[in-house]
């Protein structure tokens, strides 16, 4: 852990937002509830970002009303990848935490992170498993939700698994992997775990400690129709990745999978056009020994 003498907090904490200012205000108490922070000195180990992306719902006064604890950033709207770029580019924390504006931590969850990267200082990140919330009420998830755990590159590829809000990461981590692509209206999540899988094993806490709540209406996975689209962008850009040919092959037959869900989807909307382009991606990836 870094010496208090460099007043460099242990954790940062990095919250983007967009017209969420009820569901913020309990994120942020979330993170101001973690037992790791309420030991004596807690508040100089961590630091608190919010990064407003162009709210027009009073977030600004929001955040204000908690005073300095909660650094706040504004920026025109541009996407929660721009967001948490600019929170990274803020952040001067040895770990760095996301915390999506609609989700909770459990009061134990960054201490338990901490020590196991105490544990296991070779570690480069770990995750947590996740209570699902839809709608006010709570959901089991499907065996197909289950959450790997090591060398998961295979695994990430169909969905995203992983939520961001559960990740504790050591910084070192975005200069090897690359930050958020901004060119992603969505599926930026599912595009950096593919990269973070193809370098690091990524470890999984087997306990539930974060509070995922969805159903609402602004959520970007309702915004967008045929989200493959967004995926097979993020799969097209892993093969320009130094993977492995075993990895290869399976990026390969992701695009190939994805794209016959698009094939199908656009041709019972009518949008031949659309299925058409898929169907040449298709043909593409589908041939052994091409890119």
């Amino acid at each position: 852990m870094p010496s208090s003498e460099n007043n460099q907090p242990t954790v940062s904490v990095i919250i983007p937002t967009f017209n969420r200012k009820d569901f913020l205000a309990e994120a942020i108490v979330s993170v101001f509830h973690q037992e790791y922070f309420q030991r004596p000195g807690g508040d100089r180990v961590f630091e608190l970002l919010v990064i407003d992306d162009g709210s027009e719902d009073r977030t600004r006064s929001l955040v204000e009303s908690f005073g300095g604890r909660v650094k706040y950033l504004y920026q025109p709207h541009r996407g929660v990848s721009a967001a948490r770029n600019l929170g990274l580019r803020r952040a001067e924390g040895e770990f760095i935490a996301f915390l999506d504006s609609d989700d909770l931590w459990k009061k134990e969850k960054i201490g338990t992170q901490i020590a196991f990267f105490k544990a296991f200082p070779a570690s480069m990140v770990c995750y947590t498993d996740e209570v699902w919330i839809r709608r006010g009420v709570r959901v089991n998830p499907h065996r197909k939700h289950g959450k790997p755990s090591g060398w998961i590159f295979d695994q990430v590829l169909a969905r995203c698994l992983l939520s961001l809000s559960s990740c504790l990461f050591r910084r070192e981590v975005f200069s090897e992997v690359g930050w958020f692509d901004d060119n992603l209206p969505v599926c930026e999540d599912y595009d950096f775990f593919i990269r973070l899988a193809a370098r690091y094993p990524v470890r999984l806490i087997p306990r539930p400690l974060i509070i995922k709540r969805g159903g609402h209406p602004d959520q970007l996975s309702r915004k967008y129709w045929g989200m493959d689209r967004f995926r097979i962008e993020a799969l097209e850009k892993a093969l320009e990745l130094n993977l492995d040919p075993g990895q290869r092959a399976l990026v390969r037959k992701e695009i190939v999978r994805k794209c016959r869900i698009l094939i199908s989807g656009y041709e019972k909307r009518g949008n031949l056009a659309e299925a058409e382009k898929y169907r040449e991606l298709f043909r593409r990836y589908e041939a052994p020994g091409l890119d």
